[in-house]
């Protein structure tokens, strides 16, 4: 797998500031190994779950892409963690079985998507990995709110909207980590001009290589910078349909 440093452009997202640390190839190769039923029981899904079903192939753009966040610090510090839109479970459970002692609560608004992320779970022994087929606007009025000290999410929606849904789950301090892949500079502007409506604050990009001759991926770095804002959430779907004005 190939290394991950940091990368600017400007603006509040121009450092990173947060801990990256080399992967460990080895490390890496076993938990993949480890993690095969996973992208079999994606393949075999009749969910379609993903358009990549080859065992190598996924293997790559999924597994290890999910674990190239274990270059961070704050993911493998973490202790209570949300991934918003998880699907198929990804990077959630691969993360999950990276990190035994986090505790993982894997959310898809829609249910069959959910039960079939608990029942791969389930499958791979992991007993730190909950899957609730809950929006995450609901999800953070109720039990989640400011529940979690990292957020993740990977190909689910613009990075204002992650940090919109982010925000009501995240405890003060805590971190979202978005999956993207080329830099995104109109968003990155849209996140600095709402971070103090959204107490999210940019901490920075992270470019990695997930796996050799994967194009340069970038991780997305936002910290929870206050107290939640007394409207968030909004209603489910809002913050896609009706973006917040800057």
């Amino acid at each position: 797998m190939g290394q991950a440093g940091p990368t600017g452009a400007g603006g509040g997202f121009a450092d990173e500031a947060e801990s990256v640390e080399p992967l460990d190839p080895a490390t890496i190769d076993a938990l993949v190994g480890r993690l095969a039923p996973l992208t079999r029981m994606v393949a075999e899904s009749p969910l379609s779950l993903s358009s990549v079903t080859e065992p190598g192939e996924a293997e790559n753009v999924h597994l290890r892409d999910s674990l190239s966040a274990l270059a961070l610090g704050a993911v493998t510090s973490a202790e209570a963690v949300v991934d918003i839109g998880s699907g198929a479970g990804y990077p959630g459970i691969p993360l999950a079985m990276a990190l035994p002692e986090a505790r993982f609560t894997l959310v898809d608004s829609v249910g069959k998507k959910a039960r079939f992320a608990g029942e791969a779970a389930d499958a791979l022994g992991l007993t730190n990995v909950e899957a609730l087929g809950v929006r995450s606007e609901e999800l953070a009025v109720g039990e989640g709110r400011e529940r979690f000290d990292l957020a993740l999410a990977r190909a689910v929606a613009p990075l204002s909207v992650l940090a919109e849904l982010a925000s009501p789950l995240l405890r003060e301090g805590g971190t979202l980590i978005a999956w993207k892949g080329e830099r995104e500079p109109e968003e990155e502007r849209r996140v600095e001009a709402l971070a103090e409506r959204l107490a999210m604050q940019p901490r920075g990009v992270v470019a990695v290589v997930p796996f050799e001759g994967s194009r340069e991926r970038h991780l997305y770095l936002l910290g929870k910078s206050g107290s939640t804002p007394a409207e968030l959430p909004r209603r489910p779907g809002m913050a896609r349909k009706r973006p917040l004005p800057e």
